[in-house]
């Protein structure tokens, strides 16, 4: 039963910090705010909670993991609930998402490429 409890704890917080990582890495590759707001609260809502029921599974039946579930529980109520005020606020405050292919303008850190000399 031990080896079952390890491997799913471990599937958890793999699987989590996975989510966490590629959420980061869309903060930095999505070409605008309402992209990268999506790919941020998407994988910290699941990576998040993932991550705790994966230590909560290594702590066992303790008051830390009651504990580690509160936490979980709050993550999963108000992380969605920022994420939408946000976006609200952004639509509110005039800003459009980005429709359609992205061109080099809108994507950060990307420039044209120089014309060779053939």
């Amino acid at each position: 039963m031990s080896f079952l409890l390890d491997a799913l704890s471990g599937l958890c917080l793999l699987t989590g910090g996975f989510l966490c990582v590629s959420g980061g890495v869309g903060l930095l590759r999505l070409p605008d705010f309402f992209s990268r707001v999506h790919a941020a609260s998407v994988t910290e809502t699941l990576g998040t909670p993932l991550i705790l029921a994966g230590l909560a599974l290594q702590m066992g039946p303790t008051l830390d993991t009651v504990k580690l579930l509160i936490v979980a529980a709050f993550v999963l109520a108000t992380n969605p609930t920022a994420t939408h005020a946000m976006v609200k606020a952004a639509l509110h405050d005039g800003q459009e998402p980005l429709v359609g292919e992205p061109t080099q303008e809108s994507t950060p850190g990307k420039q044209e490429a120089e014309p060779s000399d053939s």
